[in-house]
C-alpha cells in the first residue's frame, strides 16, 4: 500500500507531505483546487517523463517520492534482485526533476532507470481514470482476471518457467540443427583435407631428418671424396700425418734428456697424437660408412619433403607442429558430424519432454479458466446491476489454440451486451464509456477478494453518474476498501461519505502566491465538505443534514 507521499517544487505546491492509511480513502476538492497536480506528481514518481515546465522554482530541483509497504509482493524481491536492488519490506520511489531539464529516479535509494521504475510501479499502485479502460480490452489483461479467480497462480508460475526453458531448448536446437547442417556441407572437404594429413607418417623431427638425408644424398659423391683424401692424407705411409707425428715424437723424446724444460712438449705432443689417431679411426669408419649415391632413394625422399612443403603451402603454415593443429582441427569438424547427430537426438528428446510438461499444465491451466468464468459472469453481472445496469449480460469466449504463449494455450475475449435483444460484441465495439467504467468497476471488485491488487486509485471514474448508482458505486468501494488500500479522487456526496478517511484539496492564496495544498478531514469538517458537495458554500440545514445522514 501507498503509506506516504512527499511533493517539493511541483508546479503549485512549494512543500507537501500526505501520509495515507489502509482501506478506503476519498479526496476531493473544488475544480482547479489541484487535484489533477497530485496525480501528475505521483505520474511522475511512477515513471512518467518529465518537463522543466513543471518546477515551480526554476532555479531549484523537484524531488517527488512515494512510500509502500510491500509486505503482501513477494513478486518483487525476484524483480529486485534481477535488477540488482536492495530489498525491504518497504519500497521508497524518488523522482528528481533538475532545472537542467535532466531527471534522475531512484528505487531504495539505488539509481534506475525509467523503464525499471515504471516496471517496479506497476506491482504498487494502478491509477484508473474513466477515460483509461484500454486494460479491459487487453487479451493478456481478460486471462489475468479470470485466473485470478481461478486461483492458480502458482501453476501459472510453473507454466511460464517451463515456457521460457522450452522456447531456449528450441532455439539451441535450431543452432545445433543449422551449426549440423553447416558442417555437413564441409564433411567431405574436411574429411579429403584430414585423409590428406594423415596419409603422411608423422614423428618427432621427420622434416629435420628428410633434409638431413637429402642433403647426404645430393652431395654423397662429393662427401665420399673429401672423406677419401683426409684418410690419405693421414694414413699415406711414411708421408702421412700419422707416420710423421711418429717422427715428429722421437725427435721431441730425445729432447726431454737436455732438460725438463722440454718434458712438457712430450706431454703435449703425446695428447696431439692421441687425438689424431681417434679423429683417424672415425674419418676412416665415415669413410667405410658414407652414403653412397642412390638416385631412387633421393628420389623418394624429395618426394616426402616436396608432399610437406605443399601441404604447408596449402594450409599456409611454416611448421609441422602448426601443420599437426590444423589436423586436430578438421579431425574435430569431422568427429562433430557424428557428434552433432547425436547432440540433435538428445536436444530433440529434451524439447519433446518439456512439450509434455507443457501440455500437461496448460491442459489444468484450462481446465480451471472453465471452471472459474461461469463464476466470474455470475458475480460480474449481480456488481453490474448494483450498478443500475439490469440488462447487461456477459459472456467469455475462451478458445484452445494449437501453440503455446506464455499465459498457456488459449485465447479470451469478453462479450457484452447492454441491453435485451442487442447482439453480442466485444467491450470495445458495443460497451459505451460510462459502461466501461462500471465493468472495470466491478471486475476490480471481484478481483479485490481474491487476488492482492496494488494500491487503486480511481481518478473522477464516478463521473456523470448521480442518484442510486452513485451510492452503489459507493457501496461498492467501500467493500472493495476492506481487501485493498482504495483512493478515489471524486465530485460525488455519495463516495465521499462512504470514505474511512477523506482528504480534502484546496488553494491557498496570500496576495504574493497561490499554492496548493491538501488536509485530513475530521468528523465535523467532513461534514461541512459533503454538504458544501450537496448544496455548495452556502451551507443550508438541510445540506448539513443530508451530509450527517450520509456520513451515518
Amino acid at each position: 500500500m501507498l503509506q506516504s507521499l512527499q511533493i517539493h517544487n511541483f508546479t503549485l505546491i512549494d512543500h507537501l507531505e500526505i501520509d495515507l492509511r489502509p482501506g478506503f480513502s476519498v479526496i476531493t476538492g473544488e475544480t482547479g483546487a489541484g487535484k489533477s497536480i497530485l496525480l501528475g506528481a505521483l505520474s511522475l514518481v511512477l515513471g512518467k517523463r518529465a518537463e522543466t515546465a513543471l518546477l515551480r522554482d526554476s532555479s531549484k530541483k523537484c524531488i517527488i517520492e512515494a512510500v509502500f509497504d510491500v509486505v503482501k509482493y513477494p513478486a518483487l524481491k525476484v524483480f529486485f534482485l534481477e535488477n540488482d536492488i536492495d530489498y525491504t519490506d518497504h519500497c521508497i520511489l524518488r523522482r528528481e526533476l533538475l532545472p537542467s531539464g535532466k531527471s534522475r529516479a531512484f528505487v531504495n535509494d539505488s539509481p534506475v532507470t525509467l523503464e525499471v521504475l515504471s516496471k517496479v510501479s506497476s506491482f504498487l499502485i494502478d491509477i484508473h481514470s474513466q477515460h483509461q479502460t484500454l486494460d479491459i480490452f487487453n487479451a493478456q489483461y481478460q486471462l489475468g482476471v479470470i485466473d485470478g479467480l481461478a486461483g492458480h497462480m502458482g501453476l501459472l508460475e510453473e507454466y511460464k518457467n517451463i515456457f521460457l526453458n522450452y522456447r531456449q531448448a528450441i532455439n539451441e536446437l535450431e543452432i545445433l540443427e543449422n551449426n549440423h547442417a553447416q558442417a555437413l556441407k564441409q564433411l567431405d572437404y574436411n574429411a579429403f583435407l584430414l585423409e590428406e594429413i594423415e596419409a603422411f607418417s608423422w614423428k618427432e623431427g621427420i622434416l629435420e631428418d628428410l633434409e638431413h638425408q637429402q642433403l647426404q644424398l645430393e652431395n654423397a659423391s662429393d662427401i665420399s671424396d673429401y672423406l677419401s683424401r683426409s684418410v690419405q692424407l693421414l694414413t699415406t705411409e711414411n708421408t702421412g700425418i700419422v707416420d710423421q707425428l711418429q717422427f715428429l715424437n722421437q725427435h721431441i723424446q730425445k729432447l726431454s734428456g737436455f732438460g725438463g724444460n722440454y718434458s712438457d712438449l712430450v706431454s703435449r705432443l703425446k695428447a696431439i697424437q692421441i687425438e689424431l689417431l681417434d679423429f683417424s679411426e672415425e674419418l676412416q669408419s665415415n669413410a667405410i660408412e658414407s652414403t653412397q649415391e642412390d638416385p631412387q632413394l633421393l628420389e623418394e625422399v624429395n618426394l616426402k619433403l616436396q608432399k610437406i612443403y605443399d601441404l604447408f603451402r596449402k594450409h599456409q603454415v611454416d611448421s609441422v607442429v602448426d601443420l599437426m593443429k590444423i589436423r586436430s582441427d578438421l579431425k574435430i569438424k569431422v568427429d562433430h558430424v557424428v557428434s552433432g547427430e547425436d547432440n540433435i537426438k538428445l536436444q530433440k528428446e529434451k524439447v519433446s519432454n518439456l512439450k509434455d510438461e507443457l501440455l500437461t499444465k496448460a491442459y489444468k491451466i484450462r481446465s480451471n479458466r472453465q471452471k472459474a468464468i461461469p463464476d466470474f459472469i455470475i458475480k460480474l453481472t449481480d456488481k453490474l446491476r448494483l450498478l443500475e445496469m439490469p440488462k447487461a449480460v456477459f459472456k467469455v469466449h475462451l478458445e484452445e489454440i494449437d501453440d503455446f504463449s506464455p499465459s498457456g494455450m488459449d485465447l479470451i475475449s469478453f462479450m457484452f451486451s447492454a441491453n435485451s435483444g442487442q447482439d453480442f460484441g466485444s467491450l470495445k465495439k458495443v460497451a459505451s464509456g460510462g459502461e466501461l467504467s462500471r465493468i472495470m468497476m466491478g471486475i476490480k471488485a471481484i478481483l479485490s477478494t481474491h487476488v492482492s491488487l496494488p494500491t487503486i486509485i480511481f481518478d473522477e471514474i464516478d463521473t456523470g453518474v448521480s442518484g442510486e448508482v452513485a451510492t452503489k458505486i459507493a457501496e461498492i468501494m467501500k467493500e472493495m476498501g476492506r481487501d485493498i488500500q482504495l483512493i478515489s479522487i471524486t465530485h460525488l456526496p455519495q463516495v465521499a461519505a462512504k470514505g474511512d478517511n477523506h482528504l480534502m484539496v484546496f488553494k491557498s492564496d496570500d496576495g504574493l502566491k497561490t499554492e496548493t495544498q491538501l488536509t485530513l478531514l475530521d468528523k465535523e469538517q467532513r461534514v461541512v465538505a459533503i454538504a458544501e458537495m450537496l448544496g455548495g458554500k452556502a451551507l443550508s440545514d438541510s445540506a448539513i443534514a443530508h451530509a450527517k445522514q450520509l456520513l451515518a
